[in-house]
């Protein structure tokens, strides 16, 4: 499995402090725990300040899973890169949108959605697994303390999750589908709500599993290639031998 973890690489420039929680940044951040997992071949960072935002349509083919973190520069992503992950989930390639990623334009062209909710900053929360069946909630317990986070509240500007694996609840009184799970074309994506850049979410144990387990559920089975797109009408060119019906019961 190769896996390419994508963050603006904004906040992390502007507020110092975040580095001491996130060496590095909340992308090297995800990768230290992605190259844990069995299975994994390659992992990558990708930031805004690199050029084609370090996502050329190379690295893209080379990529069977996508984790994406965005806030402050949703609209400096270009709408071409845009283009280029959508035609890749399409064909297959997993993509994992943690936290404000719901703004960004990639998870809003995927899914065809606003990403619209409500929030405010630090409240304390608990995740409750309410699809335990899940493979994404594989080791997780049935409700779990995230502690000091932002709230995302309802209504979530989404379509109805294809499965809904975990709910969110703040002291504020909000409650949030905090993991989304969606299946678009031959692509996989997953949504989860923890990772606020002012908060220490991705060091949280619990949340490390989840993206580990998300990482393994949207991985491709197969990826179709580009030739094949899937807005392609081929003519089928071989038909199998036409039989009669009593040739057909002959066989039986």
């Amino acid at each position: 499995m190769k896996v390419t973890i994508w963050n603006e690489n904004v906040h992390e420039q502007r507020e110092p402090e975040i580095l001491t929680w996130y060496p590095g940044g909340i992308h090297e951040t995800v990768a230290r725990f992605i190259k844990d997992m069995p299975g994994v071949e390659l992992v990558r960072t990708a930031t805004l300040q690199m050029p084609d935002c370090g996502l050329p349509q190379d690295v893209l083919e080379d990529t069977d899973v996508l984790f994406w973190w965005g806030h402050m520069a949703h609209k400096d992503v270009p709408d071409e890169l845009v283009e280029r992950v959508y035609e890749r989930v399409i064909r297959g390639m997993g993509l994992v949108v943690m936290h404000s990623g719901h703004l960004s334009k990639v998870f809003k062209r995927v899914l065809g959605c606003t990403g619209s909710l409500r929030w405010v900053d630090n409240t304390y929360g608990r995740i409750h697994t309410v699809m335990p069946s899940h493979p994404i909630a594989k080791g997780i317990p049935e409700h779990w303390e995230l502690g000091i986070e932002e709230t995302y509240g309802e209504p979530f500007g989404i379509p109805q999750p294809d499965e809904l694996i975990f709910i969110g609840w703040f002291d504020s009184g909000e409650v949030f589908r905090s993991g989304c799970a969606w299946y678009r074309g031959n692509g996989k994506i997953f949504y989860f709500q923890p990772g606020h850049e002012t908060n220490q979410s991705f060091n949280h144990p619990l949340v490390r599993k989840v993206l580990q387990n998300a990482c393994q559920w949207v991985a491709p089975c197969n990826v179709v290639p580009k030739e094949r797109s899937i807005w392609a009408c081929p003519e089928i060119s071989q038909t199998f031998e036409r039989k009669t019906f009593e040739e057909i019961l002959k066989e039986y």
